[in-house]
């Protein structure tokens, strides 16, 4: 036998989240166009110092309209450096529609002083002080709203979570919920696309002198030394700890501190999730909508197009939704931080882009209350049907293939965008034949795939481990095979937390591990054991005369 890994597909149990009709013309509700012409032109100050309560000084850079008077606030916190054009940037747009935006460094990052230690508690207590100091301002009406993507939005729920009374509302654009299974350990491994990449982009502007270095020579020297310190002491240690089978390679303490999802019931203002179908933070962004609705059920809202985190907002305006990510956000800022009447309660509590349709589509909440779950079965030869199989139909096997999911829709996913172009990006033709592949015939009617889906199988291996990776796809008359979502597991994290698992009529969607030390278990070499995959949620329509398609697979590059 090879030395390689040789996995056995003894039977798979394929659960989905399905709407009981096809989309119709009537669901395709158009939002209402919004927007202001600018007003203001824009006055900015740099580099202003804001005292923290351990005496650290964080730098703030204030823009505001040029005209006299109080406005609210809109703040951003960022560790992407606050004078860059990217994500730490600022944006006019709202300071020429009558909005101060203040642009904060987090510390340990860009200008502001100590060490930066992600979303820990220094990090996160800075954010109430924050919102505070800029409601005190000469400039500020004591109305604030935060807003941002990624990181800027996750920020924003733990700001929330601490409920400072100055803030009415947020806008977290693309923002995780649990970020050990979202992102960071998903399935149990480490994630060697994303981490690297994002803490070398954080290390890399956090040692660059500050923009007031010429101003103050000796404070600015004393930031970047600061910032230096955190590399060994958070970036290195994180790194290794993971990789090396430490405390940060299990979930507990490190990734709940840093999970929004744990602390989003203290939330109690209005806010406006986004997200995207194809976003590092695909299974997370719905958990966040679905969190924070339950305790504001008429001020929150969820936005998903088919968007990576390169590219969020892209595509719009449309038909459906004549806006813009700018508009949407001034229309939720201008009724909850300046009063106005915007008749949010127009907005759909939810809007999905649905992939195979083309369109955005609105519905009643997340998940689809209207979701009736279906089984469907890997077969003999390669088939895939709603029809159980008999005892006796044979195993598929497969070997451990390294470049397994290289040439994937996943692969562009996790790479946020940057392979957009790749053909591999809507065609899994390549890879599915390091996989093995199981195919329905084709439809004779739509098949609507709305929320979570939850893979059980069994498998056998020769090794001391199995990575599983199932794979979903839609599969078209030419033969096209376009990716719609993935999920991953480690067969020695495969016990079930079934307290923490969602159960729809009886089915199960969303698997739920624990991921710690204790809760792993042996796999017995040669012996079937049962692996349970949470493939993350997704909103698609496979038309009719198109076929769905399951690949599983042992790796999942560069994920």
């Amino acid at each position: 036998m090879s030395r390689r890994t040789l996995i056995s597909v003894l039977s798979v149990l394929l659960v989905l989240g399905l709407l009981p009709a096809a989309l119709t013309a009537e669901e395709v509700v158009a939002w209402e166009a919004y927007d202001r012409d600018a007003e203001y032109g824009v006055v900015s100050q740099t580099d202003i110092p804001v005292t923290m309560r351990d005496g650290i000084r964080l730098r703030a850079d204030v823009h505001r309209p040029d005209a006299p008077g109080r406005f609210p606030v809109i703040l951003t916190q960022t560790p992407y450096s606050k004078g860059g054009a990217g994500l730490g940037g600022a944006n006019p747009y709202f300071v020429e529609r009558g909005y101060v935006h203040v642009v904060v460094d987090v510390r340990g990052t860009g200008g502001s002083e100590g060490q930066w230690d992600s979303f820990g508690e220094s990090e996160q207590g800075d954010g109430y002080e924050l919102v505070e100091w800029a409601a005190s301002q000469e400039w500020s009406d004591g109305n604030v709203g935060l807003w941002g993507a990624s990181y800027l939005a996750i920020n924003q729920l733990f700001t929330a979570a601490l409920q400072p009374p100055s803030l009415k509302a947020i806008f977290p654009i693309v923002p995780s919920a649990d970020t050990y299974r979202d992102i960071v350990m998903a399935g149990g491994q480490v994630n060697t696309a994303f981490i690297p990449l994002w803490l070398g982009l954080v290390t890399g502007t956090g040692v660059q002198p500050p923009t007031y270095t010429a101003q103050d020579p000796l404070g600015a020297a004393g930031a970047v030394a600061s910032h230096a310190g955190s590399v060994p002491a958070f970036q290195g240690r994180t790194v290794i700890d993971s990789v090396t089978g430490g405390d940060n390679a299990y979930d507990g303490p490190f990734h709940r501190l840093r999970s929004p999802i744990e602390v989003i019931d203290r939330v109690e203002v209005p806010a406006f999730v986004v997200g995207g179908l194809r976003d590092i933070f695909q299974r997370g962004e719905p958990l966040v909508y679905e969190a924070l609705a339950r305790g504001l059920p008429h001020d929150t809202k969820l936005l998903m197009g088919n968007w990576t985190h390169g590219d969020f907002g892209d595509g719009l305006p449309t038909a459906e939704l004549p806006v813009t990510l700018d508009s949407i956000a001034l229309r939720w800022f201008d009724n909850y931080l300046k009063g106005d009447n915007t008749h949010i309660n127009r907005i759909p509590a939810v809007t999905q882009w649905v992939r195979g349709a083309g369109v955005f589509a609105p519905q009643e909440n997340w998940p689809n209350p209207a979701m009736a779950p279906e089984r469907f079965y890997l077969r003999g030869e390669g088939g895939l049907s709603t029809e159980a199989p008999s005892t006796d139909e044979p195993a598929d096997s497969y070997r451990m293939m390294p470049i397994s999911g290289a040439c994937t829709g996943s692969s562009t996913q996790w790479l946020i965008g940057v392979t957009e172009s790749s053909p591999c990006t809507t065609d899994n033709r390549l890879n599915n034949e390091l996989e093995v592949v199981y195919t329905t015939e084709p439809l004779e009617e739509d098949l609507r795939l709305d929320g979570p889906i939850g893979a059980r199988m069994w498998i056998r291996t020769d090794r001391e481990d199995a990575v599983v990776v199932v794979r979903v796809q839609n599969v078209a008359p030419d033969g096209t095979s376009t990716e719609l979502s993935t999920g991953l597991m480690a067969a020695s994290h495969r016990r079930l937390n079934v307290d923490r698992t969602r159960v729809v009529d009886g089915h199960m969607l969303m698997p739920y591990h624990d991921f710690t030390r204790e809760a792993q278990m042996p796999v017995p070499a040669g012996e079937a054991i049962p692996v349970n995959v949470e493939v993350f949620p997704t909103n698609a329509v496979i038309k009719a005369g198109h076929s769905l398609r399951i690949s599983v697979g042992p790796s999942d590059v560069p994920h």
